[in-house]
């Protein structure tokens, strides 16, 4: 083995070390800002810690799994030597994105494992600006056998004591801050925890692909960390690779969010030569499941900027009923009287140039997937929801990822809707525009919550988060605004922007009146910022944020900017300096804010003003409330 010490991008080798105790190897970010050193101890275990900005944010902990026939990678383990030592420097452009270009930049190595039997396996080691990531590669068993069985893993993340986590058990649950120490039970991914005053860490996995699902159960008794568990067993082909285990640490909440694209570095290239028919946008959900309805969100989306219908569970009968036939048009009678022209409907839009979308339940899809995707592709619809789809055992994870992959090769979107979290397959396969795996406006959760989603689940990346609008629950049960709910589709990114939840355009049905009934639409001022509003960026800046707290963002679209803020339970002064804005240009900006006063059904003041780079903005925010800020060049 060679003990190796990356500074920026020069590493240094020296002498050969014996294997044994005292044996490590150790890797640098390119800024030198993190050090993850792998080691042995006395009795053999493998361990890993990283440090950043010279803090130990993982202390040394465990590493391995345990395997089908009972051994234990990492238990008895000499580190043999270093292979493929090398930084990497390139930038790729995504089909789409929070930005148009991405960095991926690291420093890497390979490090042999050795057990006791003389099997010999690997652990590749990244070491980015945003993170460290690492991730178990079996090259070949060494005794003729074809597959690898990994019964549990043993990866483990040991925080130092104080460290307190914001904890949910399930993908759309309710978050918590606790003591790491208090995690009942394996918590979601990904879990971000605080070690002190400006030290905000994130813990999770990229590039699940044909594994099971990671969660993150309580580490053993006296640990402060937690470690990997996983969804069931794992059978995997030589050679057998892992999905990535990531750590990334920021001074406040923002830059882990900013930093997510390490999860899309994390997995492979786009797969797709052709993707001129990818096409994000947003989205208004049809629930009267009527032709009549149909058209007339295909009318407002035409008159008001969005670029899909998305028909909801019911138009081919009951969603939970496996007798249900998804290659016809029968509507559940308990939704809807209907009559539904689907048929109909799809080339009224297409006369539009909006596209359709269909839910299909998990129950029709694991039983019709082959044929139902040539079917719709051939009536002319743009994508397919996939509804409660399983998440967690290898089994289902290979199953839906395989079924985004035959989506495309009919050229259909999918948004995968329920307990999935992405893990940066979109890069990959970027038809796969969207996915909930969030507590959004459905479960009505308020400012406050969505506060916490905005720095911790939209780490993982894109989430649908059902922004409504004209429902009575926006200033009911969800303590929130208006503005705050203009602010939601700034901050929080998903390709496919799903808006008016629960909203649906007055023409819809046979005696919806405008202005005085919960969640029929009605044509306020405010509706540009949606209409004119882009789903994809050019650039991202988190501006402010505290989990819980408060949080403000500003994403670039060309030359145009997007702001979103959206205030907790508390009175919040937003100090917003324009200093991301182009030098050289005048701007004006039309800001939009909460205010009673104005005479209109949803209360928002809408204000122009003047503003340039030197700009510096103040407004308070009361609780609950929110803005946001659509920026333009002079002229425009």
């Amino acid at each position: 083995m060679r003990n190796i010490l990356f500074i920026g991008s020069l590493f240094l080798l020296s002498l050969p070390a014996t294997a044994g105790k005292g044996d490590e190897v150790s890797l640098y970010s390119p800024d030198g800002k993190y050090h993850v050193l792998l080691t042995t101890t006395d009795e053999g275990q493998l361990t890993w810690s990283v440090r950043w900005n010279g803090k130990q944010i993982i202390l040394p902990s465990p590493l391995g799994m345990v395997l089908g026939d009972e051994r234990e990678p990492g238990k008895k383990v000499s580190l043999q030597e270093i292979m493929s030592v090398s930084e990497v420097d390139t930038s790729w452009k995504p089909v789409y994105g929070d930005r148009s270009l991405y960095r991926d930049h690291y420093n890497k190595c390979v490090a042999v494992v050795t057990e006791g039997d003389g099997t010999r396996w690997e652990l590749q080691l990244r070491a980015y600006n945003e993170g460290i990531a690492f991730r178990y590669v079996f090259p070949d068993a060494g005794n003729g056998e074809d597959s690898l069985h990994i019964r549990r893993e043993h990866t483990t993340f040991t925080f130092p004591a104080g460290a307190r986590a914001w904890v949910t058990y399930s993908a759309q649950g309710r978050y918590e801050r606790i003591p790491v120490k208090q995690i009942k039970k394996p918590a979601e991914r990904p879990l971000v925890v605080e070690e002190g005053k400006d030290v905000y860490v994130a813990v999770g996995e990229a590039a699940l692909v044909d594994y099971a699902r990671m969660r993150l159960a309580p580490a053993p008794p006296g640990k402060n960390g937690v470690v990997s568990s996983l969804a069931g067993e794992v059978v995997l082909s030589y050679p057998a690779v892992t999905p990535w285990r990531f750590v990334m640490a920021a001074t406040e909440p923002g830059r882990l969010v900013e930093n997510n694209f390490l999860l899309l570095n994390l997995n492979a290239p786009c797969a797709l030569q052709d993707v001129s028919w990818i096409r994000p946008g947003k989205v208004i959900r049809e629930v009267t499941l009527t032709t009549r309805g149909g058209r007339a969100c295909v009318d407002f989306a035409a008159t008001h900027g969005l670029q899909f219908v998305e028909f909801d569970a019911g138009w081919y009968g009951h969603e939970y009923d496996t007798s249900s036939d998804a290659t016809t048009v029968t509507v559940d009678p308990k939704r809807s009287p209907g009559p539904l022209d689907l048929p109909g409907v799809i080339g009224y839009a297409r006369q539009k140039d909006i596209g359709i979308i269909l839910y299909v339940n998990r129950r029709a899809l694991e039983v019709q997937l082959d044929t139902i995707l040539p079917l719709y592709a051939s009536w002319g619809v743009s994508g397919v929801k996939y509804g409660f789809v399983r998440v967690g055992p290898q089994q289902w994870t290979s199953w839906l990822h395989e079924a985004i992959r035959k989506a495309a090769s009919h050229h259909l979107m999918v948004d995968v809707h329920d307990e999935y979290r992405p893990t940066g397959y979109q890069r990959t396969w970027p038809n796969f525009m969207t996915c909930e795996g969030v507590r959004g406006d459905e479960e009505a959760p308020g400012n406050h919550h969505t506060l916490i989603t905005m720095f911790t689940r939209t780490i993982a990346g894109p989430a649908d988060n059902t922004i409504c609008y004209f429902t009575d629950r926006v200033t009911g049960r969800m303590r929130s605004s208006h503005a705050s709910q203009l602010a939601k589709a700034v901050c929080i990114y998903s390709p496919w922007q799903f808006l008016f939840w629960y909203d649906r355009p007055a023409v819809s049905r046979p005696g919806l009146q405008d202005s005085t009934q919960s969640g029929v639409i009605s044509e306020v001022p405010e509706l540009d910022f949606f209409r004119l509003m882009p789903t994809v960026w050019d650039d991202t800046k988190v501006i402010e944020g505290r989990i819980g707290e408060y949080g403000t963002f500003a994403r670039r679209s060309g030359q145009e900017w997007y702001v979103g803020s959206i205030n907790g339970e508390s009175t919040h002064t937003l100090k917003l300096s324009l200093n991301f804005l182009d030098p050289v240009k005048k701007y004006r900006a039309i800001i939009y804010t909460d205010d009673p006063a104005t005479n209109t059904r949803t209360h928002v003041r809408i204000e122009e003003k003047p503003v340039e780079a030197g700009s510096n903005l103040s407004f308070d925010l009361l609780p609950n409330t929110g803005l946001a800020m659509r920026i333009v060049p002079e002229g425009k």
